[in-house]
């Protein structure tokens, strides 16, 4: 549009300013119907913070302006996670006030997953003017572990003398009848026998097989080493946590990464998601001194006569040292050892040869280990909880 004029006064053909007014009329109409002039707002919906790993969730991104807009492209910045239906980036063409949404579908993974910013980007039919900026908006999704069915695979011998649901042999009052003896200084009016005291000429009582709870502590060993069944040593203790919160059952967390994690034994349902977020976030890393922070925990933290559960595919003599060290310092250790060899498909013969020696010598390590606590060797073709009860029989 400055060429045509400055040729024209050059070459003294003014006539020529004549082929600048159609641009000129464009721009002018540009300017006073198509030029942006407001405000634009968007914001991002979705149904919740936390999903299961593997759980498609649908994200919805609303945009509104107060001025007309023919077009106004969007664009949903996604952290990493596949995209299985819709897409996060669409065209609108909104009149004042109207509102549009752009909704696509995600599969949530595990870990915490951040969405943080929106591109938002204006331009009027003709490409005189433009606008393009990105608009701060967070949201927060956690993708928690896959939950298990599962069954309790410890014992509640030499627990607490808290109230709580799981049966304990301690006697005492409570709901499940227990045997009937001679009254006692101090034993309450209430729980007499008044039949076998007239039977027998004594004052006799009942007794009853009291309700217990039980401390568990989850170790769970984040070593490099057992990286190929890492979640499913996650999903296994997020499935047994749940399993202890619904049955009232206070427990703690040791995460051995390189920083050791330990979260104090508690109950409850905030005490249970915070154990969760941080499984949620869980990688294996180069962690070699296991032993070492469960010997740790045990002289300054470990609550004593705890159950103890401990995840690991006993790879490495830094595993089996903190499972003797536990047994050594008298804990009861229930093991649940996820088979990484049974994550791999043998595509050769010399595969098959390789992976049958490699069964054999963990089956001799395990066989080795097996008098510092109960070990479940879980094959991860079958679920857990027929792995839980091929071993404790139940």
């Amino acid at each position: 549009m400055w060429v045509i004029p400055i040729a024209s006064f050059f070459l003294l053909h003014w006539r020529m300013v004549y082929l600048v007014l159609p641009y000129l009329t464009l721009l002018s109409v540009a300017y006073l119907f198509f030029k942006p002039s407001g405000n634009v707002e968007v914001w991002r919906v979705v149904p919740h913070n936390r999903f299961l790993e593997g759980q498609e969730v649908e994200v919805e991104v609303h945009v509104r302006t107060d001025f007309r807009v023919d077009y106004l492209y969007v664009k949903d910045f996604v952290p990493g996670l596949e995209v299985v239906s819709g897409s996060p980036e669409k065209v609108f063409s909104l009149r004042p006030g109207e509102e549009g949404v752009l909704k696509y579908r995600v599969r949530v993974k595990r870990g915490i997953h951040r969405f943080e910013k929106i591109l938002v980007s204006y331009r009027d039919p003709f490409g005189f003017f433009s606008s393009e900026r990105e608009v701060d908006n967070f949201t927060e999704v956690i993708g928690v572990p896959m939950l298990y069915e599962v069954q309790t695979p410890y014992s509640t011998k030499g627990t607490k003398i808290t109230i709580g649901p799981l049966p304990s042999p301690l006697v005492g009052e409570g709901l499940e009848f227990h045997a009937i003896r001679e009254y006692q200084p101090g034993d309450p009016l209430k729980i007499i026998n008044w039949k076998a005291t007239a039977r027998t000429g004594r004052i006799m009582v009942n007794e009853f097989e009291s309700e217990r709870k039980v401390d568990v502590v989850f170790i769970v060993d984040a070593s490099k080493r057992n990286e190929a069944v890492f979640d499913y040593l996650i999903r296994a203790a997020a499935s047994l946590m749940l399993n202890a919160l619904n049955d009232g059952t206070s427990f703690g967390l040791l995460l051995a990464e390189k920083i050791p994690l330990w979260i104090r034994v508690d109950y409850g349902k905030r005490h249970f998601f915070k154990c969760i977020d941080f499984l949620s976030t869980a990688r294996p890393d180069e962690n070699n001194i296991i032993a070492y922070q469960v010997e740790h925990l045990i002289k300054t933290a470990l609550p004593p006569r705890a159950q103890v559960l401990y995840f690991s595919a006993l790879l490495t003599e830094e595993s089996w040292e903190a499972l003797k060290i536990l047994s050594r310092y008298g804990y009861r250790v229930v093991v649940i050892s996820p088979n990484p060899y049974s994550v791999y498909e043998a595509k050769s013969e010399e595969e098959k040869v390789a992976l049958k020696l490699l069964a054999i010598r963990r089956k001799a390590v395990l066989e080795s280990l097996s008098g510092y606590g109960i070990i479940i060797d879980w094959d991860i073709k079958k679920p857990l909880k027929v792995a839980i009860a091929e071993v404790m029989g139940k």
